[in-house]
């Protein structure tokens, strides 16, 4: 579906992408902030409902999907970032906004910020609250994330995330609570910028690789190779490790407790996995902080993530599968990106 307003020369043009999640849910009770149908609203009445972005900017919108962020598929990743990467070849498209449910929406962003390869600005933005709710945060987080694609200063950072006023880097940004509406935020690395008022203030800029500086280019690609996260804690055993190889995972996440570490159990089934030509990366289920790389990693042949969390840890990884099975390439790549 798409919506055109009449065309201001002296306003930039951006696109929204519409894929469902909680800023187009809607439910029966205004009270009602965490029982609501995700994804009932389409793209045309959301815009509609806020029609102050007419001075922000020429809005369109297109629902590429619509469906709860827990549903996101591979499949529409690439169909997203495919759309994504021909729009803004054309100059008529100045800038992205991808509307997303909030639960994967980190891992969205982070995958588009690898593979996008262009300057121009794409900004993620959810919200916790249906637009039937009583003090609903999707209108103004959208009208925000807006406002960020349309200014010059958001190029070239990378792929954005803003909700509650806040501007993340897609790289650091995670959600952090269930259900406030605070719940992004960067526990390290801190925002990039926010938005105060009228004005769209950055004070960071991501420091490691993305769009257009990525190696990774999914133009070509229908699929991504298989890549499983396993939880780590105490009492676990090997065989989640020996059933995601016999389902034919081509690398395995490890959510590991502390600095990413794995139970003598664990460590068993991970090491028969790298045998059996499975890239393991080890990622922890804390939250925040580096997992560092070891001696022993380099004679089990593990990868580890860095700063990255299980999830964005698994998004890396298949882009990097799509490259090489090499641990020590991989590594490289988690380094760097």
């Amino acid at each position: 579906m798409t919506m055109n307003h009449s065309v201001k020369k002296d306003l930039p043009h951006i696109k929204i992408l519409a894929t469902g999640g909680t800023i187009a849910g809607s439910s029966e009770s205004s009270t009602d902030t965490t029982g609501y149908e995700s994804g009932a609203l389409d793209i045309k009445t959301i815009i509609k409902a806020v029609p102050q972005l007419e001075k922000l900017a020429n809005v369109s919108g297109e629902q590429i999907v619509n469906i709860g962020s827990q549903n996101m598929s591979n499949s529409i990743l690439l169909k997203l970032a495919k759309r994504i990467t021909t729009l803004l070849a054309s100059k008529d498209v100045d800038g992205i906004v991808v509307t997303h449910g909030s639960d994967t929406l980190e891992e969205t962003a982070y995958f588009l910020d690898l593979v996008v390869k262009s300057e121009k600005p794409v900004v993620v933005v959810g919200s916790m609250r249906p637009a039937t709710a009583i003090s609903a945060d999707g209108p103004l987080n959208l009208y925000n994330a807006v406002k960020v694609a349309s200014t010059k200063e958001a190029r070239n950072k990378g792929v954005l995330v803003t909700l509650n006023d806040r501007i993340g880097a897609a790289r650091y940004i995670t959600k952090t609570h269930t259900i406030a509406v605070d719940t992004f935020k960067s526990p390290e690395q801190g925002y990039v910028g926010e938005i105060a008022g009228d004005k769209v203030l950055f004070y960071n800029k991501p420091t490691r690789k993305h769009t257009t500086q990525s190696v990774f280019d999914v133009s070509k690609f229908d699929k991504l190779p298989q890549v499983d996260i396993i939880y780590g804690y105490q009492n676990d055993s090997r065989y989640f490790y020996d059933t995601a190889v016999k389902a034919g995972a081509k690398g395995i996440v490890v959510a590991g407790a502390g600095n990413g570490l794995l139970s003598d159990a664990a460590l068993a089934g991970a090491r028969d996995a790298v045998k059996k030509g499975v890239v393991i990366t080890r990622s922890s289920r804390v939250g925040s902080g580096v997992v560092t790389h070891e001696t022993s990693d380099d004679k089990d042949k593990f990868v580890t993530s860095d700063s990255l969390n299980p999830q964005k840890a698994r998004i890396l990884l298949m882009l990097a599968l799509t490259k090489t099975k090499d641990p020590k390439k991989i590594q490289e790549y988690f380094n760097e990106y």
